[in-house]
């Protein structure tokens, strides 16, 4: 038996109420009444949920004499175990500028391509305006699919370790200043982009022209990429010795998601498991050693963009209880589909690609929310959310938070929150009272959480929006997160303000 001073809890809409002694059933709103008219005489009440199957929600009844929103319900809501198809996270597939159809990739899982633009026959030529045109339709022929890329610009496809010759740098950076509109145009459907244009398929190292031994050339190429971007967007950068000797301190809490060059600098690791530094990857030239990395990386990653791929199959390493523990010290937002396929082959085998795949980037789950269920006209919703990111990674881009009050009139409030600090294992909890318009119609409406893209091109499209990883709460068809449903009465009782013309956030 649960005791509780002031506090009503059900599950479902059936229960047992014991009080003084008398056993009842009641439905649901037979027991509210009941329980309004009994409050003042009694001061304590008891009260046993009946033996039932496990159910998907739990709510808890608050009954508050202080204030005239008297009534709040908490609910609890059941997770999913699948993965959940959420924009700029999880696997990426190859794909080139040759491809037209984006709603496929979406349909078959994907919300995130990656492509690597050649531009092998412009290493010491300008770029034609034709070649643009055509970068620039293709990403027009992504927007709206639901997916977006990962963008790496590079002049060869090695190979290791003689590859084919990279660009001089004054080559790169007007090549840079010559793709710089269509970035800036295009910004909605990229995700982050890939430092690349230097060495062996732009992974900064077997540079022709010697810029992978160049910290000055590099350090040029990747701020003039930054500056290229808007500053919502952000850069990957391939060897740990690189981030550290450009920005030797990792980036903190209070600078995360600034727009400084240096919060917008991420990490890719293409040989992800492959050795025991990870080809070269960690320890670079004894620049540092593999721990400074792991430890700079840890920190730094918490507010970055991490992605790659495997580039060889190496047990016990890259087995899944390395892999599972990697991924979540380095924050792994993406991985790449089809490298290297013995490892993603063995995680199958082993039992855990389908965790690697739910929890890639962030993954976040409605717990609980409390509000009341009934208000006047011109009344005030209170709120209160609670939701766990149980992903490897924070959220990355901007993104922004709505509640929207949904029923005969559909109004939407945005709120000051930014999901980006919702940290991998950690609840977040956000509160609000909004003041619901005097003019708003009687009737049922429901309460939801939209998240849709930041963009204005992709805001509409539910493709882009974030579903919570919990069962019966989205709209797939607005995208929205459905919270509860609430009456709003003309006959209910609440702090009116016979003013509000708008559905508003209050200070």
């Amino acid at each position: 038996m649960l005791l509780l001073s002031n506090t009503l809890i059900y599950i479902g809409f059936d229960m047992k109420v014991i009080l003084g002694g008398c056993c009842m059933n009641l439905k649901l709103i037979q027991f509210l009444v009941i329980a309004s008219l009994l409050f003042s005489c009694a001061p304590m009440i008891s009260t046993q949920t009946a033996e039932a199957p496990e159910l998907n929600v739990v709510e808890t009844v608050t009954v508050s004499p202080e204030t005239a929103e008297t009534l709040q319900i908490t609910k609890f809501f059941s997770s999913l175990s699948d993965d959940v198809q959420n924009p700029e996270r999880g696997f990426a597939t190859d794909v080139d500028l040759r491809d037209k159809d984006y709603h496929q990739y979406y349909d078959e899982g994907y919300t995130l391509v990656y492509v690597d633009i050649r531009l092998d026959k412009y290493r010491n030529v300008d770029l034609p305006a034709k070649f643009l045109e055509r970068m620039n339709s293709w990403f027009s022929s992504i927007r709206g699919s639901g997916v977006k890329a990962i963008v790496r610009f590079s002049y060869n496809d090695g190979p290791y370790p003689n590859p084919e010759p990279d660009a001089p740098l004054d080559m790169i950076l007007y090549h840079i200043q010559q793709i710089r509109p269509i970035l800036e145009k295009n910004s909605d459907v990229i995700a982050w982009m890939e430092a690349g244009f230097i060495g062996a398929w732009g992974e900064w190292h077997t540079s022709t022209n010697l810029l992978d031994r160049n910290i000055n050339a590099k350090k040029k190429v990747l701020f003039s990429l930054l500056d290229a971007l808007p500053a919502d967007r952000m850069v990957l950068l391939r060897y740990p010795m690189d981030i550290m000797t450009i920005f030797p301190t990792p980036v903190s809490k209070g600078d995360a998601f600034s727009g400084s060059n240096q919060s917008r600098v991420g990490f890719h690791n293409d040989c992800f498991l492959s050795s025991i530094d990870d080809e070269h990857t960690y320890a670079r030239r004894g620049a540092f050693t593999r721990e400074q990395e792991f430890k700079y990386l840890s920190q730094m990653t918490a507010y970055v963009p991490v992605g790659g791929e495997s580039c060889a199959y190496n047990p016990p390493r890259s087995d899944c209880e390395s892999a599972l523990s990697e991924i979540s010290i380095l924050h792994i937002t993406e991985l790449n589909d089809g490298w290297h396929p013995s490892v993603l082959d063995a995680w199958e085998e082993q039992g855990c690609f389908s965790e690697v795949q739910s929890r890639l980037g962030y993954r976040f789950l409605l717990t609980s929310v409390t509000f009341n269920n009934i208000e006047p006209p011109g009344g005030i919703l209170n709120l209160e959310v609670s939701i766990r990111n149980d992903g490897f990674a924070s959220m990355v881009n901007p993104r922004p938070i709505y509640i929207v009050l949904d029923g005969p009139v559909r109004y939407k409030v945005k709120l000051p929150e930014d999901p980006r600090f919702w940290a991998p294992g950690e609840e977040s909890t956000f509160r609000a009272q909004l003041r619901i318009p005097v003019t708003a119609p009687a009737g049922e409406y429901r309460v939801a959480v939209w998240m849709p893209d930041a963009y204005e091109s992709l805001m509409e499209n539910p493709r882009y929006s974030v579903r919570f990883a919990n069962t019966g709460i989205w709209d797939d068809e607005n995208g929205f997160n459905v919270l509860a449903t609430i009456d709003i009465n003309p006959s209910a009782e609440g702090n009116v303000d016979s003013t509000a013309q708008e559905f508003k956030l209050l200070p």
